[in-house]
């Protein structure tokens, strides 16, 4: 059994998670109060895990399980935190080049070959998903596919595609019978609104559904295109027919899990650069990025899904 403790908003997706048995958030306070508030919280887990793996490597991530009395504390050697953690270890960035590798080790002894990782997934009810539906009145027409869109990056300009390509994208799915969902945060509204109005048959969700609601929707598409952004890894998870868009940051560092997935980046040689904006003040890594690329990733996914199933 496993307990994850994290912020609130991420507890849509591990109660969506059979191996999780619960999520406990984590008062994020701040100065006294935040540490007062971790300490209390690790207390009143005392004495009921043997373990705990800690991925952040801030100190602060440490108080919970040391609070907790938790016999063996793991995690990466990260700020000061010794004495917080008792199983701390020395990260060979060569040895585990992708994040997931990188948490998944330490579930293991120190410097262990790992062996292959089960990609995440993420299970909907139906009465979940017939809840969302009516509230956002979503419908999935017989007959006619979904392609979710997902535009929108929280990290910033050079992780998105731009608008008139998502748009163009989306006209030509339509005109060959596809349904156009938009999905994206309150921040995306305004690019989510521009594709909109150049699109017909698209139904626009963003800055409209929970994170829940969004999780249990796009478990209706037939195929996503996305930036690298959490709803690109939720879209993983959900075992959607996936293309996933790389501008300044590097697929082989955080890619999607799921197996019917393509990546389009350009592999310019300013790239990665992980910036929020572009250091050239051009963004070419997605400007240069055709629809016809998209597409052509988007029809091999879709060929590579339906051979699987």
């Amino acid at each position: 059994e496993m307990c994850i403790r994290d912020s609130g908003w991420s507890l849509p997706l591990l109660e969506r998670m059979p191996e999780i048995r619960s999520g406990i958030e984590i008062p994020l306070g701040h100065g006294r109060l935040g540490l007062a508030e971790r300490w209390r919280l690790g207390r009143s887990l005392s004495g009921r895990y043997r373990q705990a793996i800690v991925l952040p490597n801030s100190w602060k991530s440490g108080i919970v399980p040391y609070a907790a009395r938790i016999p063996t504390r793991t995690g990466w050697r990260g700020e000061m935190r010794y004495g917080l953690l008792n199983d701390i270890r020395r990260l060979d960035k060569q040895r585990y080049p992708m994040t997931v590798q990188r948490f998944v080790a330490l579930a293991d002894v120190p410097d262990a070959v790992l062996s292959p990782i089960q990609p995440p997934r993420l299970t909907v009810r139906q009465e979940d998903l017939a809840a969302a539906m009516e509230a956002l009145g979503a419908k999935k027409s017989d007959g006619r596919r979904v392609l979710a869109l997902c535009p929108g990056a929280e990290y910033g300009p050079a992780k998105q595609w731009p608008t008139v390509h998502f748009a163009e994208l989306g006209r030509q799915l339509a005109r060959q019978g596809w349904d156009i969902w938009l999905f994206g945060s309150a921040k995306d509204v305004a690019v989510c609104e521009g594709i909109a109005a150049t699109c017909k048959v698209v139904t626009n969700l963003a800055g409209r559904t929970t994170l829940e609601q969004a999780v249990d929707l796009m478990s209706l598409a037939d195929a996503v295109v996305s930036n690298d952004s959490g709803l690109m890894h939720v879209a993983a998870a959900l075992e959607r027919p996936l293309v996933a868009i790389y501008g300044s940051s590097d697929p082989g560092f955080t890619p999607p899990l799921n197996a019917d997935h393509q990546i389009v980046s350009l592999g310019l040689a300013c790239s990665p650069c992980f910036k929020r904006e572009c250091p050239l003040g051009t963004t070419a890594c997605l400007v240069d990025m055709t629809v016809a690329q998209v597409e052509a990733a988007l029809q091999a996914s879709l060929k590579k899904h339906a051979a699987a199933n």
